[in-house]
């Protein structure tokens, strides 16, 4: 059975091959937006200040 692939994604895949520099922009966009480093400090001050979300968020009774 063959597996659906959007042709975005067939496009990216034949673009990314032909352009493999893109790879390492790729790596620092991704570096500069998500891969932060964290402390253990930071990481328990976030615990801390955490809300617990309700079972069901629309119900008001609870």
């Amino acid at each position: 059975m063959a597996m659906y692939e959007s042709e975005h994604t067939k496009f990216m895949r034949e673009w990314l091959e032909k352009h493999p520099e893109e790879r390492v922009e790729q790596q620092k966009g991704r570096a500069l937006w998500w891969d932060k480093p964290q402390s253990l400090s930071e990481q328990q001050q976030r615990a801390q200040a955490s809300v617990p979300v309700k079972p069901y968020y629309y119900d008001a009774n609870h």
